[in-house]
């Protein structure tokens, strides 16, 4: 079936090209304001028809339409342009109606070409409309240098982006200037942001510092994501797709317009669902988008945008869930065919009445809500301020274990470093739920094992008010941004039982039974531990996290030289509060923790110099302290202790970038190179496996350092007006640049003497609590590859027809490593060879054609990820003892073979 999909498809796409008119031009242009800066989100259409763009972040448009048309261009506060359409269409300026109300929240955290000296690439909403399909949103940046995303285990919205080898925690995500990194340990899950893709106005990312000037900076990079407001066209849209493996896609999307009494309002909803490409990993996600704007005069704009992505969706789990290579080709390939093997799940599996399970599965909403007011004080100044809120509520499934008569949490997943678990195994390969339902039946001392619910939901409140002042300093011009960024969160994290599975009660004895009386004194009562608990019952942990922050930051741009040099000088200065309140480890009178603050502060500057229309060169250096993280950090063991981690310090980076732009209407280029060094980095953690007991450990490690560098290089090209070729190459070269020290947990969390049998330590940081060195120095940053590179190109050969294709390749892509059973608690642990994952490649086919239907003008969309099937390693581990061999991998995770989604898009 898929394949006479396919092949439809494509007959249909060839039919159309054939009848399709070829009168179209290309038309390409710039459009600025009175200054003449680059206007972004101005809106480029042809009157009379759905024919339309927005302009980028440098103010440029490409545009699709027939020959001697005229476009009209419109942005708010200003007046509209009518202009003959022609390939070269220039610089096209703007005249002010009435004065233009920024929103400097949102444009300072935007990079200009060819004036702000970073290295930065921007996709227009265009392209993210082409290119998404049943992608991540993450995934549509793979061709963007220094990026790497993968889908991680494979369930949807778990994909992970990396960038110059810095993993998520490390590489802030703003959307319309408000941070969405998690306060406690700095990740993003894209399954709470799965909407954001179709209301994107762009998506911009700065590699390195970036140009961002909040009070925490990235380290890696930034991911910028801007929605659409009150510029939104009036019209709407409606959709529906479909993809491989039961993917359906279906929404609609109304906006009024800028409406002549100033207001703005449009409102988004749309469903995706499907039974997910990976073996047993359905899902369901709703998203909704809205925005009510009100243009109070022209010294004055509210924005109030609310949106958000309630989705449930089972995994396969990233680090219990993938085998060793030799694993796939005996066990998968025998339970799931040759075809499909990559494909296997070993958690997916049914019970006694036939249902369905999967141990590995989430649940999660986090709506943000922000109010924007732009005040425009003068012709010179401006306040932008924006007040947001998030209110998150979900989790996921966590296995328990009583830890009574052998049967601990482990016994739940679906392998263990590479190995099939086969204790709870069905001929067919499937995990064999009813096997613990029996298992549970039968006891005489309640449930061995159950299911637990994982919740982790928050309450985030922030601030950012930035305000700046623009100073004409004779031909030069000096511009001054400074502004707060307040944020109060608290992370409400806990564990209730939700199923018994055929047991009668539950006794957390594996937890219960290492809580200290002296901090608890339920504890001091001996039948504590062997109590009968049931559903909705409190198991393993109970906590609240609390982070504040209060930071300022300013910025000074002076460009002197006619617009030719411009600098650009900027810093902040913050404040982290870090604190926990445990309830159940800790009784009432001790359950608060201490407090603790960390000072922290950015300096970083650079300059841009235009040595013609065509040619920059560029330069950046900064140097950053930034608080360590909660989890791993302040905390060293967050989740069961309020222990303050005495020797958490400031991380510091610094970092310096050199680059070169060229840029012509029908070619551009850039090359740059860079240098990161990190140190002190937090919330960095091991793992490993006991040598004589069930279960595993992680060493929390401090001290670390790592050197970042490489060069980068992209292209785009337009050769002739019906072809678009665009091009990128980046090479890096990260290894770890010290040794490490760090205390050795087991999974709950508890403090150990040692790895042969796990014997609990008499406390975190008691005298018997192990500790080693891992002498690491030297070895290579594992978990991106640190080569990849992409050649795309984009035909637009016929009137509303457009094909494209995207090959991407990477390697250099290095296993990261976990401790060895044998290290059995050395004083030091050597790294030895990783293993070098083979270089891997796909082609990606899109394609789009615009037609109408009777007045009503719609788009049908195709895309093919992989055509191919080229399965090849994104990810795997190898141990600490590895000889750097592919048969000492395991968690290895293959990439997705082919896949595909049609979609039909009208518009009213």
């Amino acid at each position: 079936m898929k394949r006479l999909l396919l092949l439809a498809s494509a007959i249909w796409l060839m039919c159309a090209a054939a009848i399709a008119a070829p009168d179209d031009i290309k038309c390409s242009g710039v459009v600025v304001d009175e200054q003449g800066e680059p206007i972004i989100g101005a809106t480029v259409t042809l009157p009379g028809t759905s024919t339309a763009t927005a302009t980028d972040v440098d103010g440029h448009f490409t545009l699709l339409v027939p020959q001697g048309k005229k476009l009209n261009i419109t942005y708010i506060g200003y007046k509209p342009v009518e202009v003959v359409a022609k390939p070269d269409m220039g610089t096209i300026p703007m005249e002010v109606e009435a004065q233009m109300l920024k929103d400097v929240v949102i444009t300072q955290s935007a990079a200009r070409t060819r004036l702000t000296p970073v290295a930065v690439s921007t996709l227009g909403a265009q392209t993210i409309d082409v290119k998404l399909g049943n992608q991540e949103l993450p995934e549509v940046l793979k061709t963007t240098p220094g990026v790497w995303t993968t889908r991680d285990g494979g369930g949807f919205g778990d994909a992970k982006t990396n960038m110059r080898g810095f993993k998520s925690p490390n590489v802030a995500v703003m959307v319309n200037g408000i941070p969405i990194n998690d306060m406690e340990w700095g990740g993003v899950y894209w399954s709470n942001w799965a909407g954001l893709g179709d209301v994107a106005a762009n998506i911009q990312t700065q590699r390195g510092l970036g140009a961002t000037i909040v009070s925490t900076p990235s380290v890696g990079g930034t991911i910028n994501i801007t929605t659409r407001t009150i510029d939104v066209e009036k019209g709407g849209s409606v959709w529906y797709g479909m993809g491989n493996d039961g993917m359906n896609n279906f929404g609609v999307k109304v906006s009024t317009g800028l409406m002549k009494n100033g207001w703005a309002i449009t409102v988004l909803a749309s469903r995706k669902w499907g039974d997910g490409y990976i073996q047993g990993t359905p899902f369901n996600s709703y998203n909704y988008f809205v925005n009510v704007s009100k243009r109070i005069n022209e010294n004055h704009q509210l924005a109030l945008t609310a949106f958000g992505a309630p989705q449930t969706h089972y995994k396969r789990d990233s680090n219990y869930g993938g085998l060793t290579i030799d694993g796939y080709q005996t066990y998968a390939k025998r339970y799931m065919g040759s075809e499909s093997m990559y494909r296997y799940n070993p958690t997916f599996g049914y019970d006694n009445n036939g249902q369905m399970r999967n141990s590995s599965y989430n649940y999660y909403h986090k709506p943000q809500i922000s109010l924007n007011h732009i005040w425009k004080i003068d012709e010179t100044s401006s306040l932008s301020s924006a007040v947001y809120v998030s209110l998150a509520n979900g989790g996921g499934y966590s296995g328990q274990g009583s830890g009574l008569d052998g049967y601990t949490y482990s016994d739940w997943r679906g392998a263990q470093y590479g190995e099939l678990n086969m204790k709870f195994r069905r001929p067919d390969g499937t995990f064999n739920y009813g096997a613990i339902q029996d298992l549970n039946a039968a006891s005489t001392n309640g449930s061995k094992l159950v299911m637990s619910e994982s919740i982790n939901s928050h309450k985030w409140f922030g601030l950012v008010s930035s305000y700046k002042k623009e100073l004409e300093l004779g031909r030069n011009k000096l511009n001054l941004t400074g502004g707060i960024d307040l944020r109060y969160y608290v992370g409400d994290h806990k564990n209730k039982i939700n199923d018994l599975y055929g047991g009668e009660y539950f006794i957390d004895y594996s937890t219960r039974k290492d809580v200290d009386p002296l901090l608890n004194s339920a504890a001091a009562n001996p039948n504590w531990k062997y109590e009968k608990l049931g559903i909705g019952d409190i198991v393993y942990r109970n906590y609240l996290g609390y982070t504040v922050q209060e930071g300022i930051y300013g910025q000074g741009e002076y460009t002197i030289l006619d617009g030719k040099f411009n600098f650009v000088l900027s810093g902040a200065l913050n404040n982290t509060s870090y604190w926990r309140r445990d309830k159940f480890y800790y009784d009432k009178a001790n359950e608060k923790s201490e407090t603790v603050n960390f000072i922290g502060g950015t300096i970083k500057g650079g300059a841009n110099y235009n040595i013609d229309d065509f040619n920059n060169v560029f330069f950046n250096l900064g140097y950053i302290s930034r608080a360590p993280f909660f989890s791993g950090g302040a905390f060293l063991n967050s989740t069961n202790s309020n222990a303050i981690n005495k020797d958490a310090v400031n991380e510091k980076v610094m970092s310096y970038e050199i680059g070169y732009g060229y840029n012509s209407r029908t070619f551009a280029i850039s090359v740059n190179a860079y240098w990161t060094k990190w140190m002190d980095r937090s919330g960095l953690s091991r793992r490993g496996e006991f040598s004589r007991a069930d279960g595993t450990f992680y060493m929390n490690m401090t001290g670390v350092d790592a050197r970042h560098m490489g060069i980068e290089m992209n292209f785009n090209w337009i050769p002739v007006r019906w072809l678009n070729v665009e091009g990128m190459i980046s090479w890096g070269d990260w290894i770890w640049d010290s040794n490490a020290n760090g205390y050795f947990y087991n999974q709950l969390g508890q403090p150990i003497q040692n790895l042969t049998d796990g014997a609990l330590a008499d406390g975190i940081g008691a005298e018997n609590h192990l500790k080693s060195t891992l002498n690491q120095k030297g070895v290579k940053v594992g978990g991106s590859a640190q080569t990849t590179g992409s050649l795309s190109l984009t035909f637009l050969p016929f009137k509303g027809f457009r094909i494209g294709g995207d090959w991407v390749m990477n390697a250099r892509n290095y296993s990261d490593f976990y401790i060895s059973p044998s290290s059995l608690g050395t004083k030091a642990i050597n790294v030895n060879d990783l293993w070098q994952i083979p270089w891997g490649q796909q082609l990606d086919l899109n394609a789009s054609y615009r037609f109408k239907i009777g007045n009503v003008n719609a788009t049908l969309y195709g895309n093919v990820y992989n055509l191919f099937n080229y399965n090849y390693i994104m990810d795997a581990q190898t141990p600490t003892s590895s000889n750097g061999t592919w048969q000492e991998a395991y968690s290895v995770f293959y990439s997705f073979g082919r896949t595909y989604t049609v979609r039909m898009r009208i518009n009213f």
